[in-house]
């Protein structure tokens, strides 16, 4: 639950920030949304843009002058933005449209020779600066990292608290921790280095086998590590102002079983005085993750070795046990959402016929009734990332997240796009259907609208390829029956998956061909889980997406191919089937043969009488 200070206004904030600033002599403040570990979804205590501007994306920069406030986000978040910056003096900066500066070009031409641009360097990674240090040297700007201005006049900040930590069992590991280490040390060594730091929870979380609950949906716990060739330390826990001590959150089980190991822990808050002390090592580390303090503080007395961090593409591609367990949650997720759509269609035939006696539901309502048949799954854990329940026009809000204040009530004329997702102690789901809940028949726009995405995502899952192929040459499969039409979508058309993990996990990914990433350029092999997530949206109207998981697999002719993960039916009274060809009717049959088998055994009968009229063949 959010504690922000309610009773300051946007501007209020902004003015507040502008005095500090002037305290310190800074021209222009820049807020990441990052925390020290340049994670995506960051914990309360680090929502300084969001407590300033109140855009609450989980994407985007603000940059703060004395006479401008500019907010940067992408196309997911364009309306949202838009919607909550509104009276607000904050522009909105949408990133890669034509005309749009980037940040670093922003400030590098707004600020004046000789001023000082002010950061938390704990927050703002080691690339970046580093980027904006070649744009701005003519100018003699200052680049000073040492200002957590906002954390001056944030009086009830949230703390940073650290939660315990567990162990994954070893039917769910595939890989002991002791293998993983020894496998990272031979990669840091074929990178010419002698040392690691890691920053990315979600690496350290994986190749510890340990997971934990720091940040919200996301299964990971602060932290920060260091390794050598003899030597692994782990800094988590112990921070004075931590509400949990160290041997509370790993226990003396883990403390033991990480000591055999060689792991040695350390006082999170110990990483900044052990790095300055470092001298003659080359350290490997991925500057676009680590935070600017700690390169700062290496960069002193040792060399830095810059490269990805080995356990990026390590993770990404999931050993066998791993698989095996993500296709058995896949089947526990897709009983559950599926029951969940049956659920749907019902209220929207009761409500037709006047039988529906009780509150109308509305997204929120809709969201807690899924999350209620995924805890009756053996093994839930709780959401992978919080629900996208949106209906009608809020379908077009690409991130849309339903408040007491925008909570619309589910009616009986529009689609219904439901993105959410679980952990469970087999794996990690992410699953977007889009329901119809037309009372009447839906117009021939919306059926041929939803029918082109259906088409998107068929294409993408239909795909064969040769080693090497990357997620960017993929990309376009799943556009192509959308280009032809004349229209697009402002997104990825995927995103890796973590294993009980983060919901989006580099490098794999397919990306529009406007990303300038280095996802795209990752070769899809074997091993990787990779969404497979077309839509289309229309302002005011309504927004289509519909999202499986898919695996890569090596085909019988040595090229490679998708399985898919995600069972569950796509809606049949939205599909016009005329537009589909014979390939994608076999394709879909295919496809809902398989989601009929695996979900229908664990089914009510009405629910698997529903089930089979769903996925029956079209001719």
């Amino acid at each position: 639950m959010k504690t922000y200070r309610k009773n300051l206004t946007i501007a209020e904030k902004l003015n507040l920030l502008r005095i500090e600033m002037a305290k310190e002599d800074i021209s222009a403040y820049y807020v990441p949304t990052d925390d020290f570990h340049g994670s995506e979804y960051v914990s309360d205590h680090f929502k300084c843009r969001e407590y300033l501007s109140g855009f609450t994306g989980s994407a985007g920069v603000l940059a703060v002058t004395k006479d401008f406030a500019g907010l940067w986000t992408d196309g997911r978040y364009f309306l949202q933005a838009a919607s909550q910056l509104e009276g607000t003096e904050i522009a909105l900066m949408k990133m890669g449209e034509p005309g749009v500066l980037s940040v670093e070009d922003f400030l590098s031409e707004h600020m004046q020779p000789g001023d000082k641009l002010g950061f938390d360097g704990r927050c703002v990674n080691g690339g970046f600066v580093k980027r904006l240090h070649q744009r701005m040297k003519d100018k003699e700007i200052q680049l000073e990292g040492s200002f957590d201005l906002t954390d001056r006049f944030w009086e009830d900040r949230p703390s940073l608290i650290f939660h315990p930590v567990w162990e994954l069992e070893p039917s769910q590991r595939g890989c002991s921790r002791k293998d993983k280490l020894s496998m990272l040390r031979n990669e840091v060594v074929q990178k010419g280095a002698d040392a690691h730091l890691l920053t990315s929870l979600e690496d350290i979380a994986w190749l510890l086998n340990l997971r934990g609950s720091d940040i919200h949906c996301n299964p990971v716990f602060l932290s920060y590590l260091y390794l050598t060739a003899e030597e692994c330390y782990l800094f988590a826990g112990g921070m004075g102002n931590a509400t949990d001590g160290q041997e509370n959150i790993f226990g003396k089980e883990i403390e033991n079983n990480l000591k055999e190991d060689g792991v040695h822990l350390l006082p999170y808050e110990e990483v900044y005085s052990f790095t300055g002390k470092l001298q003659g090592k080359k350290v490997l580390l991925n500057e676009d993750i680590v935070n600017e303090r700690l390169i700062g503080n290496l960069s002193k007395h040792c060399t830095l070795v810059r490269g990805e961090n080995p356990t990026a593409l390590m993770k990404a591609v999931k050993n066998p046990t791993e698989l095996a367990n993500m296709r058995n949650a896949h089947i526990k997720d897709g009983v559950a959402v599926t029951r969940f759509i049956y659920y749907m269609k019902k209220y929207k035939e009761l409500v037709k016929s006047g039988q529906w006696t009780e509150k109308p539901l509305t997204e929120i309502k809709a969201a807690e009734i899924l999350e209620g048949f995924r805890k009756e799954q053996a093994g839930f854990l709780g959401d992978s990332f919080d629900p996208i329940m949106a209906y009608g026009e809020h379908g077009a809000i690409v991130h849309y997240s339903a408040t007491e204040e925008t909570d619309a009530v589910l009616g009986t004329k529009s689609f219904l796009l439901s993105d959410t997702g679980g952990h469970y102690k087999d794996g990690t789901t992410d699953i977007t259907r889009t329901v119809s809940l037309a009372a009447e028949s839906l117009s021939q726009e919306q059926k041929k609208h939803y029918t082109l995405v259906l088409k998107a995502n068929l294409n993408l899952l239909n795909a064969k390829f040769p080693e090497g192929v990357c997620g960017n040459s993929l990309d376009g499969l799943a556009r192509e029956p959308l280009w032809a039409e004349g229209l697009d979508f402002n997104h990825g058309t995927g995103h890796g998956v973590g294993y009980i993990l983060s919901v989006h996990e580099g490098p794999n990914a397919f990306r529009t061909y406007r990303g300038k990433g280095k996802a795209d350029t990752t070769a899809i092999v074997p091993g990787m889980i990779t969404s497979d997530e077309p839509g289309l949206y229309f302002e005011g109207k309504y927004g289509i997406r519909l999202e499986n998981l898919i695996e890569c697999v090596e085909e019988e002719n040595g090229f490679y191919g998708f399985r898919p993960l995600t069972f569950v039916p796509f809606d049949r009274e939205a599909i016009d089937t005329s537009l589909l060809n014979i390939d994608e009717k076999f394709i879909l049959n295919s496809y809902h043969q398989q989601v009929y088998d695996k979900i229908s055994i664990y089914l009510g009968e009405e629910e698997k009488i529903w089930l089979k009229e769903e996925t029956k063949p079209i001719n």
